[in-house]
C-alpha cells in the first residue's frame, strides 16, 4: 500500500524591508489574514512561533502558513527576489536547536500544519488515518507530536526501525519545492538526485510538500522491565544485556529496559528474557493486535521522557556504537561510575542506549543521504534544567561523551541527524547542492553547503 501526504515549516533570513516582506508573503498565501504572522505582532512567539528548547531563544522575522504547494513555492520566490533569505525545512518543531525556526534570529519560517492530506501531517495523526486506511502503518518513533516531514527526511528512527528500517526507507516519491521556485516530482524515475538528498540531508535541497510512502500492516508485543538500582557495578552488567531490549533508559532512580516484540505471545515467553536480567522489580509485556493500540500506548510512556512535547530548558549529547566500535565492558563500568559521582546541576536527566541495525543497515550506504547505516547502537543523553543550562550541567553531559570516547579507541564523531547533526561531509550531496541551490537559499546550521 502506498500513502501521499505533506511537509510542516521551513526558514529562511530576512534581510529587506519590512513593509515590502510583508506585502509580497501576504500575497503569496492569498491575503489569508491568518496566513502569515511577522515580528511585533501580538502574542507572535505564543502563536506563532512556539520554540521547542528554550535554552536557544530564537525570533523569526515572520511566519506563514499555506494551504498548498503553490502557496510554499510563492513565499519561496519572496525570498529570491525581495530579500537576501535562506531557508530550511522543519516538522512538528522538535529541533533541538530550534533550527525549524531558522536557528538564528530573523528568519521566514513556513509552517505547513495546513496541508494535512498530504504531507502536514504530525506521527500521531498519520497513524490514525493509517489505521483507518486498512490497518496499514509505518516505522516512526514514539512520540505522536513530531512532524513526518522532518522526521522522514532525517531519518526516522523508532521501535519498528530493526524491521522496517527507517521512516525515510518508506520513501517511494516526493514533491519538492526547489529554491528556484519551481516544484517537482522526484521519484526512482525522475530527479533522482532530488530524491536521494531529501531522503537523510533535510532541507538543505527544498521544501518537500508530498510523499509517497510504501505501508505494512503488523501486531505486536510491547514489554517493560524495570531494575532498581544499587551499586554501579550491578548496573553495569544489566545494560550487557542489551541483545534483549530496543531501548534502555538509564536515570538516577532506575534502569528500564522495553521495547516491542513482533510475534505471538508465546514466542516471546519462550525467550525467558525477564529471567535473564537479574534485578528486575516488575516487569509487564502487553499484547496489541493492531498498531493503533501499540502506538497509543507508545504515547503514554513518551509523556513521561524528559524531552517531551512542553518547551523547556534542556541539553542533549550523542555518541554512535558501530561493528568496529562497540561499546565496551569497561565502558559501562565507566559510564555507570562517572553517573554516580559527578553533579549533574539538572533537575532531571536521562541516558537511552537505543539498539538499531537490523534491517536499516540491510540498505546500501550509497542509496540515500543518511550516513549512518553502520550504527549498532545509539546513546543519546539529555538533562532538563528549570531556566537556562548551567556550565554543570553542559560539563556533565560532556564529561559523559568524554569517558565514553576514552575507553572506545576508534569511534568517531558521530550525531544522530534528529539531535542535531554537524555537517555531513558528502561530496555528492555538495554537488547536489550546488546544482539545486548554489546561493545556499536553503541553510541551517547544520546543512549540506555548496560546492
Amino acid at each position: 500500500m502506498f500513502v501521499r501526504l505533506l511537509a510542516l515549516c521551513a526558514s529562511a533570513i530576512a534581510t529587506t524591508d519590512p513593509a515590502t516582506l510583508r506585502h509580497c508573503l501576504t500575497t503569496a498565501v492569498d491575503h489569508d489574514p491568518t496566513g502569515a504572522a511577522f515580528e511585533g505582532d501580538f502574542l507572535y512567539q505564543a502563536h506563532a512561533v512556539q520554540p521547542y528548547n528554550l535554552n536557544w531563544p530564537v525570533t523569526p522575522a515572520a511566519v506563514t502558513f499555506p494551504h498548498t504547494s503553490h502557496h510554499v513555492a510563492a513565499v519561496v520566490r519572496c525570498a529570491t527576489t525581495y530579500t537576501d533569505t535562506r531557508y530550511r525545512q522543519s516538522q512538528g518543531g522538535h529541533s533541538y536547536g530550534n533550527y525549524g525556526l531558522g536557528g538564528t534570529n530573523g528568519a521566514i519560517v513556513v509552517d505547513l500544519r495546513h496541508l494535512k492530506d498530504r504531507r502536514g501531517l504530525l506521527t500521531g495523526e498519520l497513524d490514525t488515518r493509517l489505521f483507518d486506511a486498512g490497518h496499514q502503518a509505518i516505522a516512526h518513533g514514539t512520540s505522536p507530536q513530531i512532524g513526518v516531514g522532518g522526521h522522514t527526511t532525517i531519518g526516522g528512527l523508532g521501535p519498528f526501525a530493526r524491521q522496517w528500517g527507517m521512516t525515510l526507507d518508506h520513501v517511494v516519491a516526493a514533491e519538492v519545492v526547489l529554491a528556484n521556485g519551481t516544484i517537482v516530482h522526484a521519484s526512482g524515475d525522475h530527479h533522482r538526485d532530488v530524491l536521494f538528498a531529501i531522503q537523510g540531508a533535510r532541507g538543505s535541497f527544498g521544501i518537500v510538500t508530498e510523499f509517497v510512502l510504501r505501508t505494512a500492516p503488523r501486531e505486536a508485543i510491547a514489554y517493560t522491565y524495570t531494575i532498581d538500582l544499587s551499586g554501579s557495578s550491578s548496573r553495569a552488567r544489566l545494560l550487557r544485556h542489551r541483545k534483549f531490549a530496543s531501548v534502555c533508559v538509564i536515570t538516577p532512580a532506575a534502569m528500564i529496559i522495553s521495547g516491542t516484540y513482533f510475534g505471538p505471545r508465546a514466542e516471546f515467553d519462550a525467550l525467558g528474557s525477564a529471567e535473564r536480567i537479574p534485578g528486575v522489580t516488575e516487569a509487564t509485556a502487553l499484547v496489541f493486535t493492531d498498531w493503533l493500540g501499540l502506538v497509543t500506548h507508545w504515547t503514554e510512556q513518551s509523556i513521561l521522557n524528559v524531552a517531551s512535547d512542553i518547551p523547556v530548558s534542556f541539553y542533549s549529547r550523542c555518541l554512535a556504537f558501530t561493528e568496529k566500535t562497540p561499546l565496551t565492558d569497561k565502558g559501562v563500568g565507566q559510564i555507570f561510575e562517572y553517573l554516580d559521582t559527578t553533579p549533574s546541576g539538572a533537575v532531571q536527566w536521562m541516558v537511552y542506549f537505543d539498539l538499531v541495525g537490523g534491517a536499516i543497515g540491510d540498505v546500501s550506504i550509497n542509496a540515500t543521504a543518511f550516513a549512518h547505516r553502520d550504527v549498532l547502537l545509539w546513546t543519546h543523553s539529555y538533562a532538563l534544567t528549570l531556566g537556562p543550562v548551567s556550565p554543570t550541567t553542559y560539563r556533565f553531559l560532556d564529561g559523559l561523551n568524554d569517558v565514553v570516547r576514552q575507553v572506545t579507541p576508534g569511534i568517531e564523531h558521530r550525531v544522530y541527524p534528529g539531535y542535531v547533526d554537524p555537517p555531513l561531509e558528502n561530496p555528492r550531496l555538495r554537488r547536489i547542492k550546488h546544482q539545486l541551490d548554489p546561493d545556499d537559499l536553503f541553510h541551517n546550521p547544520q546543512g549540506v553547503l555548496p560546492v
